[in-house]
């Protein structure tokens, strides 16, 4: 159902409220009970009222709760029938999308990114109504509009078809849609992450989506009102796309089983995400994996300190359960002291709140147990605390009951040991974050060289940050660092910029065939030709 039609028997009267049926084959399928979406501020002012409104209403959808303000909209969730159909409407559009000009598909980008604009408002209401800060959800929404931007569409189009003139032949380099892309996003990040999917549709491919059962509201908003209208505008056979709210094991075990998907594009935990990777791999599907990341930020003894401390309290954004915020710090030991006072002062500025709230940066926290084992665990190995460490209320008050977690910060002395503690091997998703301070040596060349092997031998590897003013140190980490997919230097770690990779990593975040990852590059594949005129077989073979 799209926002605006007409709302069945029962549905709520509120303009604000949305509801979404599955959508299969370019219809609105209903399906099996509804999941609802609360209010992110009803569960900070009230949580005991919200999740009853929204236990009662999955239970008895005509119940008068339908009309409580907390109350914002539901989603369709699908059977495994359902599951089942929205792959065999994909299989059935993909051939003929994909016998589409690559120019034509690539209007598809252009045309997201007006409607994204255009749609700002309703953008960021629906990620609000998710509980992201909204400066987050203008951060995640101009993040769609670097990978969307025309400099970065006509990067990935002459990456799809390269042509050369050789000894009378024509030859061409080009990417083929690999057929039928299945999509996972992640929770904490539904709706950017299933823009992802038009990338793939650009490259030729027909779409499945998952929108996760438990926060489904934005991504069906996204694809059916945002990108199903501009796919019907193009001309696209019914079933290029296709979205369906449902749980994960029993989506993702289908899909994997189905000889209508080809790749499978998956966002979550390293250790479910490697052992997804090995069923693709012996069911015949391409898995593309964005899983954990640990990322490093080196602060070297020339660094802008202010502006690197701004890069360092990226780490508590959204609570630090974003994959590609900074998870450690690696500083010179020269600059220690000034570095950590500065990242203490900067602290101050991160906070709580209401997600409509535009100063607010921090995110609600439900579960803190894990967080305050890896702190313990720290402090207990000789780490010092130098700031937060305790949960708080709304409003920034320390509180045992409070739903925030403070930004903290902890002093670790020498990289020799580091990684024993699991709050610099592990990505921990909390704002949490360890200042390593490196030993003192006589000779910079030998420190740096141990700040790559650091960085290096890292078992994740999405992004890395250095800090530094030196050429010869900002050259050596192009030339030497190996580990990652994206390298930034005096920038913002978290932020996206045109033509460079969107996303991707090596090792526990991208998997045995993990690289920066181009969406639309991944989910195609190369192929050769070859187009002679009045060439001899056999002199091609054996020359004149």
């Amino acid at each position: 159902m799209l926002s605006g039609a007409t709302q069945e028997e029962g549905a709520p009267a509120s303009s604000g409220f949305k509801s979404y049926d599955l959508y299969i084959a370019g219809k609105d399928v209903a399906g099996d009970g509804w999941v609802y979406t609360v209010s992110g501020r009803a569960l900070l002012e009230d949580v005991f009222t919200a999740v009853t409104l929204k236990r009662q209403l999955e239970q008895d959808p005509d119940s008068d709760a339908a009309n409580h303000p907390y109350v914002v909209g539901r989603c369709a969730i699908a059977a495994d029938s359902d599951i089942d159909l929205a792959s065999q409407a994909a299989a059935a559009a993909a051939s003929a999308w994909a016998a589409v000009p690559l120019e034509r598909r690539m209007t598809l980008g252009t045309r997201f990114r007006e409607e994204l604009i255009k749609n700002e408002d309703k953008f960021l209401e629906m990620l609000v109504a998710e509980s992201h800060p909204v400066k987050l959800a203008r951060w995640e929404l101009s993040c769609l509009l670097q990978i969307y931007s025309p400099g970065s569409l006509r990067w990935y189009q002459k990456q799809m078809w390269v042509e050369k003139e050789y000894g009378g032949r024509r030859l061409i380099l080009h990417r083929q849609p690999d057929g039928v892309v299945a999509f996972n996003p992640p929770q904490n990040a539904p709706l950017p992450s299933a823009a992802l999917a038009v990338l793939a549709l650009m490259a030729g491919n027909a779409v499945v989506v998952r929108a996760p059962r438990s926060i489904a509201l934005s991504t069906m908003w996204l694809l059916r009102d945002i990108v199903g209208p501009i796919l019907d505008e193009m001309g696209a056979p019914p079933g290029v796309l296709n979205a369906v709210c449902s749980n994960p094991k029993q989506t993702m075990d289908r899909w994997v089983a189905d000889p209508a998907i080809n790749d499978i594009f998956y966002i979550g935990g390293s250790q479910e995400g490697l052992r997804f990777e090995q069923q693709c791999v012996a069911n015949g599907k391409k898995p593309i994996l964005e899983l954990a990341g640990n990322d490093g930020i080196v602060v070297w003894k020339d660094a802008d300190i202010p502006y690197a401390a701004q890069a360092i309290t990226e780490s508590f954004y959204g609570s630090g359960q974003i994959c590609m915020v900074p998870n450690y710090v690696l500083v010179h030991p020269d600059v220690a002291e000034e570095l950590i006072a500065e990242v203490k002062e900067q602290v101050k500025t991160v906070r709580p709140g209401f997600p409509e709230e535009e100063d607010v940066l921090l995110s609600p926290v439900r579960r803190s147990e894990r967080f305050f084992r890896l702190l313990d665990q720290a402090l207990e190995n000789g780490a010092e605390l130098v700031t937060g460490g305790h949960r708080t209320e709304v409003d920034g008050t320390v509180s045992d009951t409070g739903v925030f977690l403070q930004p903290t910060v902890v002093r670790i002395e020498g990289l020799n040991g580091a990684r024993t503690f699991d709050v610099v091997r592990e990505e921990t998703f909390f704002p949490l974050i360890p200042v390593l301070v490196a030993e003192r040596v006589e000779d910079d060349d030998e420190l740096l060289e141990t700040f790559l092997q650091f960085l290096n031998t890292n078992d994740y590897g999405l992004r890395n940050s250095l800090w530094s003013r030196s050429d010869q140190v900002i050259e050596t980490f192009v030339r030497r660092l190996v580990n990652g997919g994206l390298l930034k230097v005096n920038d913002s770690h978290i932020g996206f910029l045109p033509y460079l990779p969107s996303h991707g990593g090596t090792g526990r975040t991208g998997g045995a065939f993990g690289e920066a990852n181009y969406p639309m590059l991944k989910t195609s594949h190369v192929q050769g030709i070859s187009i002679a005129h009045d060439v001899s077989p056999y002199e091609a073979v054996f020359g004149s």
